[in-house]
């Protein structure tokens, strides 16, 4: 639409979804859609209309276990995603940016400043509350200085099956369909996720993933 940058509300909130789209459409720089939630039309709407940014506020959504944002994602790589309406949780907000989130908005914000989170990770900026980024410096620290020990339980050996799901974890796809295209069942496909955790020596998949393709396992 004329070059300008094309976003999506998705949002149970209404006044919120008007009041943002409002707000966007009266800027030349944007234009705005916007669903209650994530349904299959609402996805074909999201792809089908090439909107490059898709503002949330649901982190239920984001982190949930069925992957299906993270599947959006892959379909559309360069959709970026801003949350909004967040708490301040330490955790929480780590979790979201290991999952690719380009920007993270608390509760508090105003209208103005969701609009800027927009227009920043339009240009490429990432953006998060002044108050949570020290706690993305600690983690950045904390991954550093595990690494090595990572990195020698990794020259242990994932077996050839462990490293065929690594990539495809990578790709954000879900163990129902990594057990779909590698022909065996979900319930071998956690076990093996559960092994390549306790190998690399971290809490979760995702952050198994960063430590995979920092050790050079070429994902």
């Amino acid at each position: 639409m004329d070059g300008s940058t094309g976003v999506y509300i998705l949002s149970e909130n209404r006044l919120l979804r008007e009041a943002l789209s409002r707000i966007l459409k009266k800027k030349p720089a944007f234009w705005a859609l916007s669903g209650p939630s994530f349904t299959a039309e609402v996805k074909a709407e999201i792809l089908g209309s090439g909107v490059q940014v898709l503002l949330l506020d649901s982190v239920s959504l984001f982190l949930a276990e069925d992957d299906a944002i993270q599947r959006l994602r892959a379909e559309a790589p360069v959709l970026k995603i801003v949350l909004i309406g967040m708490e301040e949780d330490d955790q929480t907000f780590l979790q979201i940016v290991r999952r690719g989130a380009t920007g993270y908005v608390l509760k508090e914000a105003s209208a103005a400043e969701v609009v800027a989170a927009v227009r920043a990770v339009t240009n490429g900026e990432a953006v998060c509350p002044p108050q949570l980024c020290r706690i993305l410096f600690e983690y950045v620290s904390r991954q550093a200085s595990a690494l090595p020990q990572s990195r020698s339980r990794l020259q242990l050996g994932l077996t050839r099956r462990e490293q065929q799901l690594v990539p495809l974890i990578a790709r954000g796809l879900s163990n129902k369909e990594i057990a779909g295209h590698l022909n065996v069942s979900e319930q071998t496909v956690k076990n093996h996720v559960h092994r390549i955790i306790h190998k690399v020596g971290v809490e979760d998949r995702l952050t198994a993933v960063d430590v995979c393709r920092a050790a050079g396992l070429g994902i």
